[in-house]
């Protein structure tokens, strides 16, 4: 059964290898990376690991048995009860709801955890499955987003009321 860990420096090699797995898969519904991202993993990695532990973003992985990261799930700008929410899953397990289930465990971790109250999270409209991800998760959409050029949606979720 997969398990959602908090990132850490040892997950670098097995997020590297997810992230370069699924490059063509997540550039197929949302901006790709670039690069760069991959000519400077370490020092983002890194960049990344400094603001968790600042407590500006907390970042986790889900991970498989054998230690292959299956998705990331973020939560960027934790500030006054509120963070914006971020994943990607691999193709592989992808339209089998394992993002929907991890997202609304981060939910609950997300209260627990963090303090956090509300969190938001914005798609592009041509990623129906990121939609049907955050509705079943209990989000609702409560305006209009630009994700690079992109027209989307941004969705909220009231983390004392559960799905």
């Amino acid at each position: 059964m997969p398990e959602l860990k908090r990132l850490h420096a040892g997950h670098a090699p097995a997020v590297l290898a997810f992230e370069l797995a699924n490059r063509t898969y997540f550039a197929a519904s949302i901006s790709d990376r670039g690069d760069d991202f991959f000519d400077q993993f370490t020092d983002r990695y890194n960049a990344s690991l400094a603001e968790q532990e600042a407590g500006i973003c907390a970042f986790y992985v889900l991970v498989a048995e054998d230690g292959l990261v299956l998705g990331r799930f973020n939560l960027y700008d934790l500030e006054d009860g509120t963070a914006r929410l971020g994943y990607r899953v691999a193709e592989q397990v992808a339209g089998r709801g394992v993002a929907t289930a991890t997202v609304r465990e981060l939910c609950r971790m997300a209260t627990a955890m963090h303090g956090l109250r509300t969190l938001r999270a914005a798609t592009s409209h041509d990623n129906a499955a990121s939609q049907r991800v955050l509705t079943k998760a209990g989000f609702v959409p409560v305006g209009p987003a630009d994700l690079g050029g992109k027209p989307g949606t941004w969705y909220q979720r009231d983390l004392e009321v559960q799905p």
